[in-house]
């Protein structure tokens, strides 16, 4: 039941990223989870949308016939492989200080294991009598649905991309009425700050809304960048940087008119993976940097769990505004 559970999840996960991209070029999000590397897209699309088809066959009802289940094991395979396949790039990023990783197993490794899984489900067991789909199997993949982002959370969120940019942008966070920055926000800035002062960022972009009195939020993040060793002239600000998609939405007209061909986005591990979805629906690819935390702060559990419903209502109703950048 659990494989098959499994399966539904990556079959209805492949489709809705290959149906929504048939849409609105642009809204595939498969890159995130498995990718066949060097492969054509027409090509890497097909073998997605055959894996899917089958996957979601052996989810309904487990096949019985040998060349059926010959052809959910190859499937399985086939995703296997080009996951494992990301997870030796993991490592070799990692091995090459590329990327630094606070959860040192990628999220592909779990794909991977899942596909053999499944693989050897639908080979072991093909002569078993054929039973339709169940609502475990389906409580299961609505389970999977809601797992997937604390999974990117973790796994992606924690991961490191900092390397040599033209900027860095800053998301927001409380900043109280005397002008202080909130925890997190200070992490958040402070973090901004060691990326500028190692010469890997010529500009930070402060994004965020007002304040808790009568100091903006943004001037507050400037302030404290001042006094932690960025020059004024290197700082941007966005007043209007109300949410994730605002901020989105404000900042890419700024580094497609300073030519930016690499920026840094920086934020909580938690709120990564909506930043790079944003991004790249809005036709730009940005590295994320998680902040670097003085300490755990109390609110990170029910930030998580807030983000869960976040990543899947921006993924639903955010569209491309462009086509995604190479």
């Amino acid at each position: 039941m659990t494989a098959r559970a499994f399966a539904l999840f990556v079959a209805l996960l492949t489709m809705m990223n290959l149906l929504g991209d048939l849409l609105w070029p642009g809204f595939d999000a498969s890159l995130w989870w498995i990718s066949f590397g060097i492969l054509p897209a027409w090509l890497s699309k097909s073998l997605l949308g055959a894996s899917a088809l089958a996957l979601l066959r052996f989810a309904c009802r487990r096949p019985v016939s040998g060349r059926r289940s010959l052809f959910v094991a190859a499937s399985a395979l086939t995703l296997a492989l080009a996951a494992a396949m990301n997870v030796i790039t993991f490592y070799h990023l990692l091995a090459t200080d590329r990327i630094t990783a606070g959860f040192p197993v990628p999220l592909s490794s779990l794909i991977c294991f899942g596909m053999l899984w499944v693989a050897h489900e639908a080979w072991g067991r093909r002569t078993e009598r054929r039973r339709l789909i169940t609502w475990r199997v389906v409580a299961g993949c609505l389970g999977l649905f809601a797992m997937f982002p604390l999974a990117q959370m973790l796994f992606f969120g924690n991961t490191d991309y900092r390397r040599p940019a033209d900027a860095v942008v800053v998301f927001g966070a409380r900043a109280y009425k005397d002008g202080r920055l909130s925890d997190a926000l200070e992490d958040r800035v402070r973090t901004a700050c060691e990326l500028y002062r190692k010469g890997l960022a010529r500009r930070i972009v402060m994004s965020g809304g007002p304040g808790d009195g009568a100091i903006h939020e943004t001037e507050a993040m400037r302030r404290y960048a001042i006094e932690h060793g960025v020059r004024d002239e290197d700082i941007v600000v966005d007043q209007h940087g109300l949410n994730t998609r605002a901020t989105v939405r404000n900042t890419v007209p700024l580094f497609r008119q300073w030519q930016a061909d690499r920026v840094l986005a920086v934020s909580h591990f938690y709120h990564l993976p909506r930043i790079k979805l944003s991004y790249q629906r809005a036709g730009f690819e940005v590295c994320t940097v998680p902040a670097r935390q003085k300490y755990f702060l109390s609110q990170i559990p029910y930030s998580m769990a807030r983000e869960v419903a976040a990543f899947w209502t921006y993924y639903a109703r955010q569209k491309p505004s462009h086509p995604a950048r190479a």
